[in-house]
């Protein structure tokens, strides 16, 4: 678990796959449709509470982000490893809820996220986005990434943009 002054970082509960639901829901439609609900309305509640679940404890994952104020979740923010970097520099990823947007949140979890991905030894982490995104791409700027130069162009769904931010000093 991770605080700050307004945040509770935590592990997912089954009884919240609902909430993981609605991040579904609300995604633009703009984002791959493998990210979205299918037409069979997968995932449904039922496959999230699943994959709560299974999921177990370890230095990579997606906690909840929940306000202290409200003890209600809005969103997530951690690490995840994929094949597109090295399994030491793991992927910087958030997503919170429209109501939740504009308020910082995004950026508070990800200095807390960064803060123990340096006192875990992490070195470098990378995010990536859409360059549609500028939400996201303003949380990366405020919390140090810089942009790599690095694209994968997509005509559909926007081209990725590739971020890095070295971990050897973290300051706000």
């Amino acid at each position: 678990m991770l605080t700050t002054e307004r945040l509770l970082l935590r592990p997912w509960r089954v009884d919240e796959a609902a909430i993981q639901r609605e991040l579904w829901t609300e995604r633009d439609p703009r984002v791959p449709p493998h990210r979205r609900i299918d037409a069979a309305g997968h995932p449904t509640v039922a496959d999230l509470e699943d994959a709560i679940r299974r999921s177990r404890p370890s230095s990579t994952g997606l906690l909840a982000i929940e306000r202290t104020a409200t003890h209600d979740v809005v969103g997530y923010c951690g690490l995840v490893r994929t094949e597109r970097f090295p399994a030491d520099e793991p992927e910087l990823a958030y997503e919170l809820l429209r109501r939740a947007w504009g308020h910082g949140y995004a950026t508070e979890a990800s200095w807390a996220v960064l803060g123990w991905a340096r006192a875990s030894g992490y070195e470098r982490l990378w995010a990536t986005v859409r360059d549609w995104n500028t939400a996201s791409r303003r949380v990366l700027a405020k919390v140090g990434f810089t942009e790599t130069g690095r694209t994968e162009p997509d005509p559909v769904h926007g081209t990725t943009l590739f971020f890095d931010r070295p971990l050897q000093s973290i300051r706000r």
